[in-house]
């Protein structure tokens, strides 16, 4: 009986061994015939196929080929990833690729605002929302202290899309030193085909360049394509920031980042939030990771530094205030330097807990006559949904110190709003009244 077993087990392990060969022999085939495919594509150039069958982008959003412009090439790809990505093998979550330039309801109380809920796109959004009401107040209307919020709910759809334009087209032509500056727009057909060496994500491989060399053209250029960055699926924020770091280009960028890291955003578990160098980069026209003002050649213990330090150099149309909970109780919040908290427009984006928002006035001689800064007003938006009006605060720089103590609770943000606290990191000291609305942040 034994050997009988034994000749059974003998047998069913001569089965295995040829149902293994066989299994070899065809994964063998298989390789053979994948390496005469990759040899026949190499030979020959990949077919032209349509975005449509390949990429998510509605078709009225992708340009034709005929425009003319210059395609992007697998070099650049692998660039463009490196710098904000750090790697060929990362590619935008679902929150980015979502992310557009929408403006909320024109003729309406927000009709000067875009919409930014939530993701790491939003200190973008931020960025170009403060370029908007710049653009509104001081560029496309007088440039007196006549103008009121009011003046902002006036604002039809065409006005919109002029404002986006110009806002857009100033971040570019600052990163391009403003000498010229390159839109990125996706065509219909696209212009490589992926590798080993990378991901394909059938958005970055249909980009198509357009460079320019006066600010007009750019922001007409932009005007004639604002859909392209407005509409739902068109990608817009990822279309601006490549745009960006095209205008800027790659050598520049390392150039600015003096930093061990050198990619643009903070990769985290489902999230992709922008570095401080983009903030500045979108600001200032340069990709420094730092906020103080000009060079550093010395260290906090003193000694010289092998490589100086380069802050903000001049200053910036729009500027940067920063307050974090969280680094005050640390005693590491960083100090803004005057460059970006005095900017040429009283129109400041905030990051208040790690979250951008958006504070302006609409007397432009705030920043230029030291009386006006006595008894003012600031208004606030947060780019939320859920804030159904602009936050209007008077600021009392004057009439004597504020008070923490006053107010009732022990909640640390009850007792001291964040977005108080941050108005005083350039106004120390000033009482500020929220004018019958609850402090919501």
């Amino acid at each position: 009986m034994c050997v009988q077993m034994e000749a059974e087990i003998q047998q069913i392990l001569v089965q295995v061994s040829e149902l293994q060969h066989q299994r070899l022999q065809s994964q063998s085939v298989v390789r053979l015939l994948d390496v005469e495919k990759e040899e026949e594509q190499e030979e020959a150039p990949p077919p032209r196929r349509t975005l449509q069958a390949l990429c998510s982008i509605p078709r009225r959003l992708a340009i034709s080929a005929g425009l003319g412009g210059t395609p992007v090439t697998p070099q650049l790809i692998e660039s463009l990833r490196r710098i904000l990505l750090g790697g060929n093998f990362r590619v935008f979550d679902y929150e980015w690729r979502k992310a557009v330039f929408h403006f909320r309801e024109p003729n309406s109380e927000f009709a000067y605002a875009l919409k930014a809920d939530g993701g790491g796109a939003r200190a973008i959004q931020m960025v170009v929302q403060a370029r908007i009401i710049k653009h509104l107040l001081f560029t496309q209307q007088s440039t007196s202290d006549g103008q009121t919020l009011h003046s902002l709910t006036e604002v039809g759809r065409r006005e919109q899309d002029r404002a986006l334009a110009a806002a857009l087209s100033d971040s570019l032509w600052l990163a391009g030193q403003e000498a010229s500056a390159t839109v990125t727009l996706v065509t219909e057909d696209y212009c490589i085909t992926s590798h080993l060496d990378n991901k394909l994500d059938t958005f970055t491989e249909r980009l198509q360049l357009f460079t320019f060399s006066e600010k007009d053209a750019i922001t007409n250029f932009i005007l004639d394509h604002i859909q392209c960055f407005q509409e739902e699926g068109s990608h817009g924020v990822i279309l601006f920031l490549y745009s960006l770091i095209c205008s800027r280009t790659i050598e520049r960028l390392r150039q600015d980042l003096d930093s061990p890291t050198s990619y643009l955003l903070h990769l985290s578990p489902g999230s992709s939030a922008c570095r401080q160098a983009l903030l500045n980069l979108l600001l200032t026209g340069r990709a420094s990771p730092h906020l103080f003002n000009g060079m550093r050649h010395f260290g906090q213990d003193g000694l010289p530094l092998q490589r100086p330090l380069q802050g903000v150099l001049s200053r910036s149309d729009v500027g940067y205030l920063r307050w974090s909970r969280e680094e005050m109780e640390r005693g590491a919040l960083p100090q803004v330097g005057s460059m970006l908290k005095t900017p040429r427009f009283p129109v400041w984006v905030c990051s208040i807990n790690s979250s951008c928002s958006v504070l302006f006035s609409a007397t432009r001689s705030l920043l230029s006559d030291w009386r006006a800064e006595h008894l003012f007003q600031l208004y606030y938006y947060c780019g939320q949904s859920s804030q159904t009006a602009t936050a209007r605060l008077t600021v009392d720089t004057h009439s004597h110190h504020w008070e923490a103590s006053s107010r009732d609770g022990g909640d640390p943000e009850k007792r001291f709003p964040s977005l108080e606290m941050t108005i005083r990191t350039k106004w120390d000291g000033a009482v500020i009244a929220w004018n019958g609305t609850s402090p919501f942040y």
